[in-house]
């Protein structure tokens, strides 16, 4: 069902974290942008190492960027040392949207078991913008995508902005 605030197109930043990882190999990203374009528009798109002061600091820049309603992390949400996503996210988040991690885990319990308990996907809002931490996996964002942002993104970023 629409709103009256929801947004029908939402400018979205897209973000990978991965050490291993360059531009031309990172699919799930690749298909985060190719997913979004199809209805709303990608304004941003880097590949940074999982570092919480890179992080950080691009999520700062762009959550004050006019043209960025929403950003879409993907990888570092896991159980490695190296996965800092999600302890450096919901330390800014000032809000929480605690249905969206606890929804993503309950599909991918569906989809491959105990390990979909490892994930620590989150999602809230930081400035007055909507952001989303997805692991790294093609699957998992695909899952993320299609099944639970896509429905709720231009309402989610409409209630933000009423």
């Amino acid at each position: 069902m629409h709103h009256s605030t929801d947004l029908n197109k939402v400018c979205v930043a897209v973000l990978t974290l991965s050490d291993t990882r360059n531009k031309e190999e990172d699919k799930s990203g690749q298909y985060i942008q190719a997913t979004l374009s199809t209805q709303h528009i990608v304004s941003s798109y880097q590949l940074i190492p999982d570092d919480a002061d890179q992080l950080t600091s691009v999520l700062n820049e762009w959550s004050v960027n006019p043209n960025i309603h929403a950003i879409i992390c993907n990888g570092g949400t896991g159980m490695s040392k190296r996965d800092i996503t999600y302890a450096t996210i919901s330390a800014l988040i000032e809000k929480e949207m605690f249905g969206f991690g606890e929804a993503f885990r309950h599909k991918s319990f569906q989809a491959v078991g105990a390990r979909g308990m490892l994930s620590n996907a989150i999602a809230g809002v930081y400035k007055d913008t909507a952001i989303f931490a997805l692991p790294g996996s093609v699957n998992a964002v695909t899952l993320a995508l299609d099944e639970l942002i896509m429905p709720i993104l231009p309402h989610f970023v409409g209630e933000l902005h009423k």
